[in-house]
């Protein structure tokens, strides 16, 4: 068949299914978006941008473009995704109600977070004489509403804090030090400081600078001692780092006399160390550009946990007198589960491993770390977290559960007794609900696990509404969670499935290493075979199943989208990177350099090439209905990512489904909002899927 052949047919089919679907599509005309071609030689390959221009989001005509896209994704969830009876209401009573957050504990000092009905922000209490004191009220500074506690850094014996501040999102924090029994400031404010700890003489602080403006020049990190009260001017410059994709950190841990000084990226690392108040060059400890290394300085003895020869991670031991990596000693060896984390009561060593997904508790002798017996847990679930309290000799441990929100309690450090320490109680109903571990094989043959929660008696006939969440990347796994805002969707009669795809920390730093740099394809394998073993299982079918995450996770959408758009009906893409070509180019993404690569070595380019999602639009594809969500105030994934992929779908040949951009113009990476605008971003979201499943 000649190309011309081809090429009306082509026209013909696009022509008709434009006509097929005028009536489903009339509620949405995206906004124009004009092509401003601009052509790169990226390693000898041409590539050519159409959209560059929306890439300087300050731009008046950028701004305007963006509110017109928001404003016309609006209109089309008001005309095709009306108010789902009751959705409102069970949101507002869950997110809008009065919460106190688990407490953390300083020298027999209680702190905690408390919202009440009606206020947009969390504030800082402490527990003073059975009396709760509010310390630290973020609406007082910002009566929007906007401004979120980023931080709270008490001192050695909880008298003062530092309290870190951010506003619309952004994670830019300002700190500021007030007493911990009044909430009086003392001292001026430090703005635009990333990071704050405590000297031990607590004169000064060890600070990293952070501001708006560093970030996009993408500056790399420094490291300094602060005096307080003092001028910055006059802080002592301790490391300074050479490449934004690095990292550094100065401390000075509680019970050793020593200053510790860090450097590394996201997975590898450098530390070193020397006496309390000397001026002496720091002797190294520990130095990989392969491995890391997570110490924990004790009073006589350092403790690290490190996967260096060891991907499901080992437990080490060392003094004070020989610190160096070559006199490190195995307490707990690299076993066939992962090490997930150690904490050191006065009498006992608690080891936290995990095995298919789900965590174990085990008792070890402190000395020689021979295993004594499992600790059970409290009741049916997932220990998530652990915190160890020395002054109290208390294991602060969080259970997760699907059913309600991570429960606090306390391991007492000699009897190992369980004590319940917080809980909530929210007002969705959960009673329905269960949850099961399934495996499944991908393409390679790999087993992924997956959770699945939904409402007892589901039948599987391949008619239910289904979520299939993933991420898959950054050594995130999943793992028992609280529902929160999906037990909407599961009363409803859908189900929700979050898939442990490569990339993640389920079986460890081989499973994460499986879908870095090259491999990165594995995540995205492991997420079809997900969709596509729920849909041979009946437990939906492609014309009930939607698909969603969110920044790495919204790479793996837009991958999703670009590869296999005829798997799904819709899609929910949140913060996302998708022109991974440019990524590294933006805010503080050269620190993922270590996940993705280095798009300027010609090896890496290949590979990222092969499935940037904005890179690998194909005409002729109908994408399916798909909202992108982005904040303007995003430090972490800048929203021009999220922009030029709608303006390139929306204009490429043979787009007929709506392709929409949810633009929140107050927010960033989604941490920091006040209630109203989680409330109304959620409920947007949940109206757009629900709309396309049929669930009402």
């Amino acid at each position: 068949m000649c190309t011309r052949r081809i090429t009306a047919i082509a026209v013909m089919v696009l022509a008709a299914l434009n006509g097929a679907a005028a009536a489903q599509s009339a509620s949405f005309r995206s906004p124009s978006t004009p092509a401003r071609p601009v052509i790169d030689d990226v390693h000898g390959v041409k590539l050519t941008d159409d959209y560059r221009w929306l890439e300087t989001g300050r731009d008046p005509e950028v701004e305007a473009w963006s509110r017109r896209q928001h404003e016309a994704t609006l209109a089309y969830l008001d005309a095709e995704a009306p108010p789902v009876e009751g959705l409102h209401e069970e949101l507002v009573s869950f997110i809008d109600r009065d919460i106190t957050q688990p407490p953390f504990f300083k020298k027999g000092r209680e702190f905690f977070f408390r919202t009440l009905k009606g206020e947009e922000q969390a504030k800082v209490y402490t527990r003073l004489d059975e009396r709760d004191i509010l310390l630290f009220d973020p609406i007082a500074l910002d009566p929007s509403g906007k401004t979120s506690v980023g931080a709270f850094v008490p001192n050695r014996d909880g008298s003062k804090a530092a309290v870190a501040t951010y506003s619309k999102g952004s994670e830019i924090t300002d700190f500021r030090v007030i007493d911990t029994r009044t909430g009086a400031q003392i001292g001026e404010l430090l703005p635009g400081i990333r990071s704050f700890a405590w000297a031990r003489d607590e004169r000064y602080a060890y600070v990293s600078p952070r501001t708006k403006e560093s970030i996009e020049k993408q500056e790399p990190e420094r490291c300094y001692r602060h005096r307080l009260g003092s001028d910055h001017a006059s802080d002592e410059l301790l490391i300074a780092m050479q490449d934004a994709k690095n990292y550094c950190r100065v401390y000075e841990p509680e019970e050793a006399d020593i200053t510790v000084f860090e450097t590394g990226d996201f997975y590898s690392n450098t530390i070193k160390i020397r006496p309390l108040g000397s001026a002496a060059d720091p002797q190294t400890i520990y130095s990989s550009t392969q491995f890391q290394a997570e110490p924990d300085f004790r009073k006589d003895r350092i403790y690290i946990r490190t996967n260096d020869h060891a991907p499901n991670f080992k437990l080490m031991a060392a003094t004070y007198a020989a610190p160096q990596f070559e006199h490190w000693r195995e307490l707990w060896p690299e076993q066939d589960t992962v090490l997930e984390d150690a904490d050191v009561t006065s009498k006992w060593l608690l080891v936290r491993d995990k095995k298919d997904v789900l965590t174990r508790v085990w008792v070890h002798d402190k000395t020689n770390g021979r295993r004594l017996r499992e600790l059970k847990l409290p009741e049916l679930g997932n220990v998530s977290a652990s915190r160890y309290d020395r002054d109290a000799d208390i294991v602060y441990s969080t259970v997760a559960t699907f059913k309600v929100p991570g429960k606090l309690y306390g391991v007492d450090g000699k009897t190992l007794q369980w004590r319940l320490v917080w809980e909530d109680n929210p007002p969705l109903d959960a009673s329905q609900v269960e949850s099961k571990l399934v495996f499944y094989n991908s393409r390679d043959g790999a087993r992924v696990p997956m959770f699945l929660s939904y409402r007892k008696g589901t039948k599987l006939d391949g008619g239910n509404p289904l979520y299939l969440h993933g991420y898959g990347g950054f050594n995130i796994g999943v793992g028992p969670a609280y529902l929160g805002r999906w037990l909407t969707f599961i009363n409803r009669g859908g189900i929700f499935a979050d898939a442990g795809i490569r990339g993640g920390n389920e079986f460890g730093e081989s499973w994460h290493e499986a879908a870095k740099f090259g491999n990165k394809q594995n995540s995205f394998d492991d997420f079809v075979a997900a969709a596509e073993w729920l849909v041979r299982e009946k437990y939906t079918s492609r014309e009930r199943l939607a698909i969603g995450g969110g920044s790495n996770g919204g790479l793996l959408v837009g991958a999703m989208l670009t590869q296999r758009p005829d798997l799904f009906s819709v899609a929910l893409c949140q913060v996302p990177l998708l022109d991974m070509v440019r990524f590294h180019k933006f805010l503080i993404a050269r620190y993922w350099i270590a996940e993705y690569g280095d798009p300027d070595k010609p090896d890496d380019f290949a590979y990222i090439l092969r499935y940037s999602p904005y890179h690998n639009i194909r005409d002729g594809i109908n994408f399916p209905p798909t909202l992108v969500t982005a904040g303007e105030y995003d430090s972490r994934v800048d929203p021009l990512h999220a922009k030029k992929f709608v303006a390139a779908v929306q204009n490429h040949v043979g787009q007929i489904d709506p392709f929409l951009l949810y633009m929140d113009f107050d927010s960033g990476h989604g941490y920091g909002k006040s209630k109203e605008q989680t409330i109304r971003d959620l409920e947007n979201e949940l109206r757009f899927v629900f709309a396309r499943l049929g669930v009402r």
